[in-house]
């Protein structure tokens, strides 16, 4: 390896491309390489991965590689500035993609939550170091500044750089260790995202007046208002501006992985508007991270595409330069050496004391400030970031770089083994152990794992209620929904099967009259994001349901007029707008008082049970929409056997499985905060049972979980046929 750069040829000083090619290859390799490594075995030790690829650029720069073998570390990273501009672009470029994905993680509805905790743990915990690190640059010696004439940049970089904490370590441990949904861990990580926040901000600023080189009343306070619009800006029109080219990206392109060129573009757009307003571009790439981490199309996916990107490649590329620019050996100085334990000693005592004054202001006990305390004053990737633009334009010298990575490392490595002693002294509380069981139940539940909802319907009341019913379940999760109009043209494959198939046009008249379905709850009806596609009248009803699930649902709602076929079962439109559907899949039948009035009707729903996963899955569709719609649930336990095998069965056992059951129904309403009427029927057969209690209770609503039988034509078994065929009230089938 180390004798790739230094081939014959280029010690003749031929083919100077290749030589840097070669040479940027080999940087890579060996940073990648070692600070992956190293980061593993960071992570088995319980520290985060990023200090393993700091360390990493510690290890091959001068302080340990340049130290015992200087030829060679020369040969493999030298100081030719052209041969350093190349392994520095990816290194920018770095610094933009890690910003971006912080954006992306950063959760500002966990900042709402514990607002006033997190503010007052921010503003303390930022205010009191950055005091410290300003007042330590004013006294430092001019030797020790890359120029004395600036010095009000540098003792503001230094404030910054001892003052925020970085959310990603502080996210990554605090996730590690369990209390990411505690009070203290959502306080300690609210508080780091403000943190981080502020920080890119002032870094911003700052950047303005090293521009000028001092202290400008008129160009700060023009950087202060450029930021002000930027911000504002961006988290209104540009808001709605970037989710709405996501959307469409991944909507209408047919390219390989276009949502993420899309954001890289975004990315790359707002940093050069916050770069033409005299800022630095890291403050364009956070905004645009937070933002498009917001969008309901950014899946699970595609945001491990874009991760597994900057981890692999820009993450170890940047922190590894980083460590190569910290050279450990001026720590021989004993002069630095002391200013470097003082630097650390200031930084830690600051941030501690900060946060825990901010802790006690906002509420929190003796315990929970101290746990956050430590917590916060994990520095890592962010102080690097930070002194790395230092020193990229000047404000700090090389000496002053090297000892504010050694605290990032110092504080970082620190943070873990206190925060875990901390910790174990916090009991659960009631509330904390409550809110744990809810967010464990959206983490494995149905109807919380839904990101958008296509709905294919036609004019008829059972499309209607199809609409609305979908428009119940977007609206109380904040999903975007489509709906696919379709007409009898495109259910009647013969006329049209020759035909080419053209992209739906949008209708917005049409979005607008579902968006009322939603009544009585215009909190739920605001939060609506509809779209309705109007197919046209040559494109079959498969093909247009197709072209639709292309763009990424995850559940289909089918609403037709034609849904029971006159022999029985379902009518073959329905089996033809779902034959290319891969996914859930929910079936309505409007009966009763929404055949006149499917969109004003109030509900009142019937959830039949029997145990099993499609049946509690129905159940959780059932309370969704009736939390939306403010309706009320009966759940029945009904047998799927007949009901002589069920009487010699319970008379071997209990009720108590039934009950259970019941009882789980129970409770998974309440996480939806829906009431939930139960009932037993044991001595019928599922379908009369089913509708002798529609009848009984006066419901207009089943909601039946079911499972597709294999065949060309849709069924989902005799009781599924028999209550669409025999039902007196509207019917939807959930099959998951």
């Amino acid at each position: 390896m180390l004798s790739l750069p230094a081939t014959p040829s280029l010690a003749a000083g031929e083919g100077h491309s290749g030589a840097s090619e070669v040479t940027f290859l080999v940087q890579i390799l060996l940073l990648l390489t070692v600070g992956r490594l190293l980061g593993e075995a960071m992570q088995r030790i319980g520290q985060p991965a990023v200090m393993g690829q700091l360390i990493a650029g510690v290890l091959l720069g001068p302080s340990v590689f340049g130290a015992f073998w200087p030829e060679a570390q020369t040969l493999i990273f030298p100081p030719d500035r052209d041969q350093k501009a190349m392994i520095d672009a990816v290194s920018q470029l770095g610094i933009l993609m890690l910003l971006l994905l912080t954006g992306m993680e950063t959760d500002l509805k966990l900042v709402g939550k514990v607002r006033r905790a997190a503010l007052s743990v921010s503003l303390t915990g930022i205010a009191v170091p950055f005091l410290c690190g300003f007042a330590l640059g004013e006294l430092l010696p001019d030797s020790m500044l890359p120029r004395p004439e600036t010095r009000l940049v540098t003792s503001l970089f230094l404030g910054t750089a001892l003052s925020i904490s970085s959310v990603k370590i502080v996210a990554i441990v605090v996730r590690e260790m369990g209390f990411l949904r505690r009070k203290v861990g959502q306080v300690i990580l609210a508080a780091a995202i403000i943190d981080d926040t502020i920080g890119w901000v002032i870094i911003a600023i700052i950047f303005g007046i090293a521009l000028h080189g001092s202290l400008d009343i008129w160009s700060l306070g023009r950087s202060i208002v450029g930021v002000i619009l930027f911000l504002a800006l961006s988290f209104t029109v540009g808001r709605r501006l970037v989710l709405t080219i996501i959307r469409r990206v991944n909507d209408y392109s047919v390219s390989e992985v276009p949502v993420i060129t899309a954001i890289l573009v975004i990315m790359a757009g707002m940093a050069l508007i916050t770069n033409a307003i005299g800022v630095h571009t890291v403050l364009g790439a956070f905004v645009a991270g937070i933002i498009v981490g917001q969008s309901p199309i950014l899946t699970g996916h595609i945001e491990e595409q874009l991760r597994g990107l900057i981890v692999a490649l820009f993450m170890p590329v940047f922190f590894g330069l980083a460590g190569l620019g910290a050279d450990l050996t001026i720590l021989k100085d004993p002069h630095l050496l002391l200013l470097t334990a003082g630097l650390v000693l200031i930084a830690s005592v600051g941030k501690f004391g900060g946060a825990f004054l901010g802790g006690t202001i906002g509420g929190l006990t003796r315990s929970e400030a101290l746990a956050l305390a430590c917590g916060m004053n994990a520095r890592g990737s962010t102080e690097v970031i930070v002194a790395s633009i230092g020193l990229s334009m000047g404000a700090l010298s090389q000496d002053l770089f090297t000892m504010v990575v050694a605290m990032a490392v110092l504080t970082t490595m620190a943070m873990p083994p206190m925060l875990r002693v901390a910790l174990e002294r916090l009991p659960l509380t009631d509330e904390e152990r409550a809110r744990i069981e809810q967010e464990g139940f959206e983490a494995g539940g149905f109807v919380p794992q839904l990101e958008r909802i296509l709905v294919a319907a036609d004019g008829s009341a059972t499309g209607k209620l199809a609409s609305r019913l979908a428009g119940l379940i977007a609206g109380l999760r904040g999903m975007p929904m489509t709906v696919l109009q379709l007409t009898a043209e495109n259910l009647q494959p013969e006329l049209v099967a020759k035909a080419p198939l053209r992209a739906p046009e949008v209708g917005a008249t049409a979005a607008t009259q579902i968006a009322a379905v939603v009544e009585p709850e215009p909190a739920i009806r605001e939060a609506l994001d509809i779209e309705v596609a109007v197919t046209d009248s040559s494109t079959r009803a498969d093909e247009a349901v197709a072209a639709e699930a292309r763009k990424g649902f995850d559940l289909l709602v089918i609403g037709l007029g034609s849904t029971v076929d006159p022999q029985g079962g379902f009518h073959s439109d329905v089996t033809l707008a779902a034959s290319h559907f891969v996914g859930p899949r929910a079936i309505v039948a409007a009966r009763g008082v929404h055949e006149a009035a499917p969109m004003e009707a109030r509900l009142n729903i019937l959830v039949p049970v029997i145990g099993t996963k499609v049946s509690r899955r129905a159940a959780e569709v059932a309370f969704a929409i009736a939390c939306a719609s403010n309706s009320s649930v009966t759940a029945v336990y009904v047998s799927n056997a007949s009901h002589h095998i069920d009487r010699r069965r319970r008379a071997r056992d209990t009720r108590e499985q039934d009950e259970a059951i019941l009882k789980d129904l129970t409770r998974l309403g309440q996480r939806y905060g829906v009431g939930v009427h139960t009932a037993i029927r044991i001595k019928l057969a599922p379908e009369d049972a089913i509708l002798r209690q529609a009848r009984i209770g006066g419901h207009n609503l089943i909601i039946m979980g079911v499972t597709e039988r294999p065949g060309e034509r849709l069924a989902f078994g005799n009781v599924a046929s028999a209550i669409l065929e025999s039902a007196d009230c509207s019917v939807m089938f959930v099959a998951t």
